[in-house]
């Protein structure tokens, strides 16, 4: 079965959207502006917070890592001291895993790297984010699995083998799964998208649930995704869209977050029941504007109805008119009036029935 619990939460065909409001490093290294993220976010009717967590010297090369790294979004002289400034430490973790609880919204975050599967670990959040950039990552992969942690994998920039290779990676050792589907540009425009492959996903991996992890500008994109099956809705998340920093642009701001969760509970309305039914809201409409089978002038007792004796009128409060064939060519038990309604407490099969034709 299609289906995944992190902490309390169940996710599967039938329920909700879980919301991830993935805050990455907007807070901009500060604690403060971390707590207001997450207020904000579970005040939207967001169901989790997310962070990223990277052991820095470990993940980047040290070219990399010492490399120049000046600009608007530079938190300082180089690539690894931006980074730096930028990651949250276990007194921070634990003190955010503890808002969260008050809060009563999950808490967890991307692992990058192994030691930040091991960090991630202490903590003991209830899930693990593993980025598009290492959907192809099968160390990394395994090693997040072998958890036993809800693992929630994005893959934006990846090819359907790659996708394969990364949930037979995966699957043997944790079913525990959610699969997004992701476009690895920032911002996507509607043409990068492809929400189409939600679909795919649904038929390649019947036990897997899918979501989807917007880097899109608004809302609309996610509601379409839930209509063709997604059910964990990731986007980022600021404050400010103005801020500097790579992410803040495309982030969703709290009355946008907001907008996202109300407008995602009103897709799950509007998509309803897939039985097709004749609801109780409708019935009044029914009854006014459809048709039932009455008599076209004055019957008498004992005469078989015809073709020429029927016609369908409104309200559709009797005999709807595919029921025709059950009254041509019965005896009425007693005389019907023009306009009256025929009702099967009237007909009598007659001995030979008569030729058929639609009700005028």
């Amino acid at each position: 079965m299609r289906e995944l619990e992190i902490s309390n939460r169940r996710i599967a065909d039938d329920t909700e959207a879980y919301v991830i409001a993935e805050i990455g490093h907007n807070h901009e290294g500060s604690l403060e502006k971390a707590e207001e993220l997450f207020r904000q976010a579970a005040a939207a009717g967001a169901s989790a917070a997310k962070l990223q967590k990277r052991d820095n010297k470990v993940l980047f090369t040290r070219e990399m890592y010492h490399q120049p790294y000046v600009g608007r979004n530079s938190f300082g002289a180089t690539y690894g001291e931006h980074r730096e400034f930028l990651e949250f430490g276990r007194d921070e973790y634990v003190h955010l895993a503890k808002l969260a609880r008050e809060l009563g919204i999950d808490f967890f975050s991307t692992a990058f790297d192994m030691p930040s599967v091991d960090f991630l670990m202490e903590i003991d959040v209830p899930a693990i984010k593993i980025a598009s950039a290492d959907v192809t990552n099968t160390p990394l992969l395994g090693y997040a699995a072998k958890t036993g942690k809800a693992l929630v994998v994005s893959t934006g920039g990846a090819t359907m083998d790659e996708v394969r290779r990364a949930v037979d990676t995966i699957l043997p050792v944790n079913d525990r799964l959610a699969l997004l589907q992701c476009t690895a540009v920032y911002p996507a425009g509607p043409e990068d998208l492809n929400l189409s492959v939600i679909e795919t996903y649904r038929r390649e991996f019947p036990d897997v649930v899918i979501g989807f992890s917007g880097h899109d500008l608004g809302n609309e994109a996610s509601c379409l995704a839930y209509t063709v099956g997604a059910r964990v809705i990731e986007k980022h998340f600021t404050l400010d869209q103005s801020r500097p920093g790579s992410d803040h642009h495309f982030s969703l701001d709290p009355p946008l977050l907001a907008d996202l969760t109300a407008s995602l509970a009103r897709t799950r309305r509007t998509l309803g029941s897939p039985e097709k039914v004749c609801g109780e809201r409708e019935a009044a409409a029914v009854r006014k504007m459809g048709k039932k089978l009455v008599a076209v002038r004055d019957l008498p007792a004992g005469h078989t109805v015809t073709a020429e004796d029927v016609i369908a009128k409104s309200p559709g409060d009797g005999m709807k008119p595919y029921r025709l064939d059950e009254v041509l060519g019965a005896t009425l038990r007693e005389p019907l009036p023009a306009d009256g309604a025929f009702a099967p407490e009237l007909l009598a099969r007659a001995a030979t029935g008569v030729g058929t034709r639609q009700a005028g």
